[in-house]
């Protein structure tokens, strides 16, 4: 099957987008499929310094997978210009498809993806999927009359919609309305084979300083500014990965924290393994990468009850749990932890055990191919119009990178 897979991010942006897009392509490939990838990219010095900047990379893109770098442009002006960049979109996958045409429109992101692959698909009349993954379903579509009316038109009318965990679909229905019967969950993974524990060490097991580790988006809605804060005495916390308030976390920190900034992906297993704590306050998740990767990595976890997360993690089972955006619960989970060596243990024993039964890769891909062979063959539902008109109040017109 020829599959048009476009994202809106991809290495060497630093965003759990990139480690889904390229082990789903992997997984795609030797299932047989014959995979074009459509991504967006950044290349100027503000989005550079946020998630990284330029086309993919052929080293991180699995073999058999063909590339078609575009620009961001509509993001590198304020105020910002996503229309432009779904049109530029749209254009590129209908040309591809009048030279080779695909099968099935896969987008990474409702927006600006899902939309430019729903009107790619009035042109071509190739079935769609839209995969919600993050930002499309916490912030967009409540910022604006414009963009809500953009994720509706996606939400309602993609031939299949995919999201990661079922406290993900309630939110994006709560936010905009949809039916949650729209929704297939398809969760996370990770490759179990990559992120492994320590060999030959206990699980569970101190430093002598204890190693905290934060690794992903350095991004107040990732709970970072709230770590900085709760950090207990006798400890070292390390930071890896870059984002928009890097600058920040740095004038927060003190001498017990090391910031290692771009962490390139094949060397993040390392990461994980120089660390004896993970923790993530983050406000939301679609359906985290990074605690897939620190669950297999046999790291016990310090998260939050938060939509995203709740679906993977159980408090006290396998990890600890607070309220987002509470620091005194975060100080006293972290004082817990670090005090509870067969409580450290047992967390991480069976998170390790839990993520390598459910949350492998081949599972996820064997899920998405059976959408594919679903809607190959089918006519696109094009009884929708597209959204129009822009709304300059929206707060993502002025910060591109956080939409």
């Amino acid at each position: 099957m020829k599959v048009c897979f476009v994202s809106r991010r991809y290495w060497p942006a630093v965003s759990g987008m990139s480690v889904y897009a390229e082990n789903l392509l992997r997984e795609l490939v030797a299932l047989g499929h014959d995979v074009t990838m459509v991504s967006q990219y950044r290349d100027d010095e503000a989005g550079t310094r946020v998630y990284g900047g330029g086309p993919p990379p052929r080293r991180r893109v699995p073999d058999g997978v063909r590339v078609v770098a575009r620009p961001s442009r509509g993001e590198t002006v304020v105020p910002a210009d996503f229309e432009g960049d779904v049109d530029d979109l749209v254009r590129t996958v209908v040309a591809l498809h009048e030279r080779e045409p695909f099968d099935v429109l896969h987008a990474q992101y409702g927006y600006p993806p899902g939309l430019a692959v729903l009107l790619a698909a009035r042109a071509t009349g190739v079935p769609t999927v839209v995969s919600i993954q993050g930002g499309d379903g916490h912030w967009v579509g409540t910022c604006c009359a414009t963009h809500r009316a953009a994720m509706t038109t996606v939400l309602d009318s993609a031939d299949a919609v995919l999201i990661g965990s079922a406290s993900f679909r309630d939110e994006v229905v709560g936010n905009l309305g949809t039916d949650p019967a729209r929704f297939r969950i398809v969760p996370g993974a990770t490759d179990t084979a990559r992120f492994t524990p320590v060999p030959g060490r206990p699980l569970g097991a101190l430093q002598d300083p204890p190693v905290l580790l934060f690794h992903g988006r350095v991004d107040r809605r990732k709970g970072v500014l709230d770590l900085l804060e709760a950090l207990p005495d006798g400890v070292r916390l390390v930071i890896s990965g870059i984002g928009p308030d890097l600058d920040e976390a740095k004038a927060r920190a003190d001498g017990r924290t090391t910031f290692l900034g771009y962490v390139p992906p094949e060397e993040a297993p390392a990461v994980y393994r120089t660390a004896d704590v993970f923790v993530s306050p983050t406000y939301s998740e679609g359906f985290s990468n990074t605690l897939l990767e620190a669950m297999a990595s046999g790291l016990p976890i310090v998260s939050t009850c938060s939509v995203g997360v709740v679906d993977c993690l159980a408090d006290g089972v396998d990890g600890l749990l607070h309220e987002p955006g509470d620091v005194p619960a975060l100080a006293a989970a972290l004082r817990r932890l670090l005090a509870d060596a067969e409580l450290r243990g047992r967390l991480a024993a069976t998170a390790l055990e839990e993520v390598r039964r459910l949350y492998s890769w081949p599972v996820l891909a064997r899920s998405i191919d059976a959408v594919y062979r679903e809607l190959a063959g089918t006519t696109p539902d094009l009884g929708w119009s597209p959204p129009r008109g822009v709304d300059p109040s929206c707060r993502f017109r002025a910060a591109a990178h956080l939409l």
